[in-house]
């Protein structure tokens, strides 16, 4: 059996240099989410030649979507926090172990959510407003769900590559997954004329072509550091708690940004229209894309954090999170400038056909102002992920939730509503109340860390 001495150098470097660790893990994965964020972005570019009321209607999905992909990352972030701990108290069995319980336990919550959330669909749909969408909707919604299980496992499995600091393979796995997704979407959507479900068809696909990239080097080449093998498995109530305690909060976290989302179509639909909401829905994929690097970061930063926290290096702790923030904060500059300029031009992209183009100048508009607190999101999605990498789920999930719950809903009603500024000051909310809630996380962080090594 062949194993790969590379991640193992990758756990020696985040343990002896943490900069370049972060860097060296951070590429692939900016790489990879730009390209799970480019072709939800083609995803959206086919759909909207169907018109601006299927745009809308997988608008009005995408916060359930979110849910899914939410549990994914989630649990993934968990799995990725105990490897790289255990690893970093050089207990590799236990490593081993926990790969094996964070798959068990992906399974087990993806089925669960499958059925719950096929039960609910229809409520969740009518309670945001989806109206004359609603078909758009339910058609594109019960296929993602039906194969929620292969979304949900393809993003947790990551995590298992993360947590033995390889991210480049799954960035292999997700350029496949890319190219076939792209493929697919039009001869779904159109030569087989299945519409929005098309879409729906090719995404679930995807997964699961995903998926068996992945499992193929775990089970079939068997060249992975960590060994995800049954034989490995012994449950371990610590172990599990481990995956928890990250896992089931930092999917809670990006269920709240599912919960966002939803609140505030509801919100753009009550200020505007449902064209709002295809603004909104189409404008976030932009703002994703635009933003991806800094989360790529922060994602690598778990691993990081979590190695040296389980070697007690705490000093090395502090210099990731504060290198993290001052490269995510010049990339947050330079895409918020270059977003800014050319607003119209991304925005004709996705508006330049049938009945889309009547969203042109708001989508320009959204595009043009969402921009002002990029640089921002350098600082809030660093600090945040610090505490994540010291298993402080709950506390990164609470600056989430009041982040988007919190000061971003309560400006955004503020200034839409109360002062009466509608869906421009619904705009302004997201920008004032990520700048707030994002400088607040930055000093939370910085003064944990500080204690960390006094303490230490």
């Amino acid at each position: 059996m062949m194993l790969n001495n590379e991640s193992s150098n990758n756990v020696d470097m985040m343990l002896e240099n943490p900069k370049k660790a972060l860097i060296k893990m951070s590429v692939p994965l900016i790489v990879s989410l730009l390209i799970t964020s480019f072709y939800n972005l083609i995803d959206a570019a086919w759909v909207s030649g169907l018109g601006a009321d299927a745009l809308a209607g997988v608008g009005f999905f995408t916060p359930i979507f979110m849910i899914l992909v939410g549990f994914g990352n989630g649990l993934g972030s968990g799995a990725a926090f105990a490897l790289s701990k255990y690893l970093g108290e050089d207990d590799k069995h236990k490593a081993d172990n926990a790969s094996v319980h964070s798959i068990i336990l992906d399974i087990a919550v993806s089925l669960i959510l499958t059925v719950v959330l096929m039960v609910l669909l229809n409520l969740i749909l009518n309670a945001m407003g989806a109206g004359e969408t609603i078909g758009y909707a339910t058609n594109y919604g019960e296929v993602i769900l039906l194969g929620s299980v292969f979304i949900i496992l393809s993003n947790a499995l990551y995590g298992i590559f993360r947590g033995e600091g390889d991210t480049t393979r799954p960035m292999y796995a997700m350029m496949a997954s890319a190219v076939l997704n792209i493929v697919l979407d039009p001869i779904f959507i159109y030569t087989l004329n299945l519409g929005v479900k098309g879409a729906a068809i090719a995404t679930i696909i995807s997964s699961i072509f995903v998926i068996m990239i992945l499992l193929y080097w775990f089970y079939i080449k068997k060249d992975t550091y960590l060994r995800p093998y049954w034989v490995n498995f012994n449950f371990k109530m610590d172990i599990s708690k481990d995956i928890i305690k990250v896992g089931i909060p930092a999917s809670i976290q990006l269920l709240n940004n599912a919960f966002f989302a939803a609140v505030f179509s509801a919100l753009l639909a009550y200020l505007g229209s449902t064209d709002s909401v295809a603004v909104y829905s189409t404008g976030w994929r932009i703002v994703v894309i635009g933003t991806t690097p800094i989360l790529a970061i922060g994602t690598a930063l778990i691993s990081v954090i979590a190695a040296n926290y389980g070697a007690k290096k705490y000093k090395n702790i502090q210099i990731a999170h504060r290198y993290a923030m001052k490269v995510s904060i010049i990339i947050g500059f330079i895409v918020a400038v270059l977003t800014n300029v050319f607003a119209g031009d991304i925005a004709l992209i996705f508006a330049s056909s049938g009945s889309s183009v009547r969203i042109a100048g708001e989508l320009t508009s959204f595009l043009a102002w969402i921009v002002i607190y990029y640089p921002t999101m350098g600082v809030g999605v660093a600090s945040t992920y610090v505490f994540q990498g010291l298993g402080k789920g709950i506390t990164a999930m609470f600056q989430t939730i009041m982040r988007e719950t919190g000061f971003t809903i309560l400006f955004a009603i503020l200034f839409g509503v109360i002062l009466g500024y509608g869906v421009w000051g619904a705009w302004m909310g997201i920008v004032l109340g990520e700048i707030v809630s994002n400088n607040i996380t930055m000093i939370w962080a910085d003064l944990h860390i500080k204690n960390l090594i006094k303490l230490g």
